[in-house]
Parts: C-alpha cells; structure tokens; sequence
C-alpha cells in the first residue's frame, strides 16, 4: 500500500470510529430516555466497555475492504449494512457465552446497531463529500483504451459519481483504468506499478453476480454469471414481498384513492379508473389500471394536434411519448408529474399481475418492437416502478428503455430492488422525469 493510500485508509477509519463513538453516546441517551422499567437502563456503560463492539465493526468493514477501494454510495451501504448485521450477531453471541448480558441492555446494542446502520452512510456521504470539496482524499486516475469514446464514456461515469472522489488526469495518477478487453494492453501496464483495473468491453453484464473459477493447471480462468431472478426461490421470494408490501400499503391507499377520485370527477367528465391491455410475465394481457389523466374525447384531441404539429409523429417512434400531451387534463398533469396516476396498480399486485419493482407493463402493440429484448422482458411480471423511471424517464429513448429493462432483469438483486424504490420515492417527491 503506498503511502498516499495507507493516510487514505487510516483518515477513514478515524472517521468510522468517531462516528461509532458519537452513535455510542446518542444510543445510550435514547435508551436513558424510554424509561422502560423492564429494562437496566440504569446500567452505566463506559465507552471503554464497549470497545470490542467497535473493534468489531471495523475488523468486519475492512473485510469488506470498504478502505482499500473506492465503492460507489449504494455498493459501500450495503457492504457496510452487511458488517453491521454480522457484528450484531456476534456480539450478542459473545455477551451470551460470556454471560455478559446481564450486564448490558440488549435494547441498548439493538439501538446502537439500528442507528448505526442508518447514520454511517449517511455521515460518510456528508463527509466524503466535505472532504473532496476542498480536494482531499481525492484520487487521481489516468484512464486509457481502445477507442476514444469508450475512454470517454467511462471519464463521464467516473465525474458524475461524486461519491467516488476521483478526478480524471493525464500526470500525477497512481491509478489506472484500462477500458479495453486485449490482453496485451493489460500487460503493457501491469509492469509499471500503478493500480490497475480493468473496464472490459461487455455491456448489459453486471458482474457483481458472478463468480470467478480458476483452473491452475490449465493456467486459465472462467467467470460464472447467474440470472438469480430466474431462479425459482428468487420468483418465490419477490412475489411473497410484493403481495406483502401491497397489503401493506392498503390503510394507505384507501383514503388516498377516495380524495383522488373525488379530484378527478370534480376536474373533468369521464371514469375514475383508466383500464388497459397490457402484456404481463410470458406474453399473457392483462388489464392494467391507472388513474384516468386523459379527456373522454381524447382520440379526436390528438388528431388534431397531430396535423398542427406533424414533427410530433417523430417524437413519439423515438420515446413513445408525446410532449405537451394536448388529451392531459389539468389534473391528469399533477397525477402523472407525481406517478400517482399509477397507484390504482397496487391492486394489479395483489391480483398476481405485476410486481412492486419490474420491467415497463409494454401496450399490446408494442410487443413487436421489443426486438431481441423481447424473450427477455417477457420472462417476469411487470413492475409499478423499476430501473428506467429513476434513470431518466421521458428523456430515455425506447431503446433505452428496453437495454435498461433486460439489464434489470439480467442482474437482479433484491438490494437493487430496494435501491430503486428508495429512488423512486427521491424522484417521485421531487417530481423529475414524469409527464
């Protein structure tokens, strides 16, 4: 480890142990602070008691090698996420063993853990982000390849993720990223001392589910991929959380329905519930609900707006939208800008129809034009929301769209679920990419 990486690494575990150390204090004043008489409360636990919970969070997070490589936020969470849990565990095994319980809450340990997994990202983000403004812990990174626009591309992915701190550079790198699969440009600069890592040249492939098997004999290496979406577990698992998360939602969605539906009668004359056939897992129609945003005389509205504005017949092959779609009532716009239009779609879950986070529910007269995506898509059950509605929406274009949906599907994860619902409550608060 050279010496710039070893400060590196020994600021962040600072960081990490004084974060762990001020959770320590919060917890202990919330746990003082419930006043259950079921619970030692009145125990005093000193910091130097609780030391080896500490030494063991961070013995599990450099494990997870989270200060040896730069993850982006969502990667870092989760492996830090999964050091905690495992940390839990083996705490309370040891105070178990130990019969060292009695002397510690477990509401106590519960707490710390429970605000340890929601404050150490959050405080890294901040601090990460404080640090590399006034361009510390920064890495600079010499990136090479094949073709300029793949070098490219990769310089853009790199500069729009902040949370990395790594600044593009032709001098004073100690890291370089290769975009290229030949062989020989790997060994032209591994001689050379740098850190080197490869970008190779294989879209829709995400490599996080798979799995390197070395041959020593043959000197060889494969790479195992899985599609854990397709397994049936998996299948199991998901439906088992849909139905459960839109049970779930229904005191929710009930008394937001009626004052909906209430809106959209006093706003124009038509029905409350929009229904169309749609394609769902395997091929199969099914009635897609939605909240109407449309006029009744929609069709005729659009005939006419087609022949003033011809250009717009262009517009919707590419993105199978309409900008300043004329057959939009005025509270259709406020529905669609929030997504709300699709909550009606809670109930398609609950019929078996969709799942919470899947693929586009595609119009019948689409299916055609999912090309070689096709087989792909159709695999699963469509989702209310998913991977394109937080990476773009209306600024994707159809083909985008169905490359964002078969990479999804190909590469599912039930922590990439929960990223993408986490988004789409960001992009849905903050109304972004919804007409």
């Amino acid at each position: 480890m050279r010496g710039k990486q070893f400060l590196n690494f020994s600021i962040l575990i600072l960081l990490d142990i004084s974060i762990l150390i001020s959770i320590f204090y919060i917890s202990t004043a919330v746990r003082d602070s419930l006043k259950i008489d079921d619970i030692p409360q009145y125990i005093e636990i000193s910091i130097s008691d609780f030391l080896f919970a500490i030494l063991t969070i961070e013995i599990l997070l450099i494990s997870e090698r989270i200060y040896s490589f730069r993850f982006d936020f969502w990667q870092e969470t989760k492996k830090i996420l999964k050091a905690l849990l495992l940390s839990y565990l083996i705490v309370l095994t040891i105070l178990a063993l130990t019969k060292s319980n009695l002397h510690y809450s477990r509401l106590f340990i519960t707490i710390f853990f429970t605000l340890s997994g929601v404050s150490i990202p959050i405080f890294k983000l901040i601090i990460k982000r404080n640090l590399y403004a006034i361009d510390a812990l920064k890495e600079i990174v010499f990136i090479t390849g094949d073709s300029r626009e793949g070098v490219e591309r990769f310089r853009r992915e790199l500069n729009s993720n902040r949370y990395l701190g790594q600044l593009c550079r032709d001098e004073g790198y100690e890291t370089i990223f290769i975009v290229s699969n030949r062989v020989e440009m790997l060994n032209r600069y591994m001689e050379s001392g740098y850190t080197i890592y490869i970008v190779p040249d294989i879209s829709n492939i995400n490599f996080v589910n798979s799995t390197i098997l070395e041959y020593d004999n043959l000197r060889e290496n494969s790479i195992y991929f899985e599609n854990r979406l397709l397994r049936v577990e998996s299948l199991i698992f998901k439906n088992m959380m849909d139905r459960a998360i839109s049970i779930a939602t229904l005191p929710i969605f009930i008394p937001i329905h009626m004052a909906i539906s209430i809106l959209i009668k006093l706003d124009s004359k038509g029905d409350i519930l929009f229904r169309q056939r749609r394609i769902g897992k395997g091929g199969d129609e099914f009635t897609c609900l939605k909240y109407r945003t449309m006029f009744e005389n929609s069709d005729e509205i659009l005939r006419e707006y087609l022949a003033l504005n011809p250009q717009e017949v262009d517009h919707y092959s590419r993105y199978h939208k309409y900008r300043d779609d004329p057959r939009v009532t005025k509270f259709g716009r406020f529905l669609r800008s929030t997504s709300l239009d699709e909550l009606p779609q809670i109930l398609n879950v609950l019929r078996g129809d969709m799942s919470i986070v899947g693929p586009r529910p595609y119009m019948v007269n689409e299916v055609d034009k999912l090309g070689e995506f096709r087989d792909t898509i159709l695999r699963v059950k469509p989702g209310i929301t998913g991977l394109w509605q937080v990476s773009g929406r209306n600024n994707l274009t159809f083909q985008e769209r169905m490359e964002l949906e078969s990479w999804y599907i190909k590469n599912w994860s039930l922590w990439g679920d929960f990223i993408i619902l986490l988004k789409t409550f960001s992009v849905v608060f903050r109304r972004v990419g919804a007409k």
